[in-house]
């Protein structure tokens, strides 16, 4: 089996949890992201909203297919949602991988993350042909 066919390592809802709920206590802490989340999200919300988050990365990391949403449509409603936000909120998704997981492991959460924004800034920026 070469390297590329090497089954990929599972991801437990605990370590799925613990990736979010630590994930997302830095954003909420940061002095840019914090803010903005945190009207976005009220107090009340966010335990629904933490819920949303783990079926989602259990279904990235998991193949679950617990979450049905579209992050596209959420972050299209988001008023205010800026393309810089992308680079704060991947800095902290990365050291949190790196706190949680070895090196490979967070090396595959840390892609799968950049693909999504990656996605997500294609569908929510680019605009050809717009003016600058």
């Amino acid at each position: 089996m070469s390297e590329s066919e090497a089954p990929q390592p599972t991801f437990t809802d605990a370590e799925i949890d613990a990736l979010v709920e630590t994930f997302y206590a830095k954003v909420r802490r940061h002095p840019r992201l914090g803010p903005i989340f945190n009207h976005v999200i009220a107090e009340d919300a966010w335990p629904h909203h933490m819920a949303t988050l783990k079926n989602f990365w259990a279904t990235v990391l998991q193949g679950s297919g617990r979450y049905k949403g579209s992050p596209m449509a959420v972050h299209q409603r988001i008023e205010g949602f800026q393309e810089w936000m992308f680079t704060p909120w991947l800095n902290l998704f990365h050291a949190t991988c790196v706190e949680l997981f070895d090196a490979p492991r967070a090396a595959i959460i840390g892609e799968k993350a950049e693909r999504i924004a990656r996605s997500l800034k294609l569908g929510l920026f680019f605009r050809p042909g717009a003016p600058a």
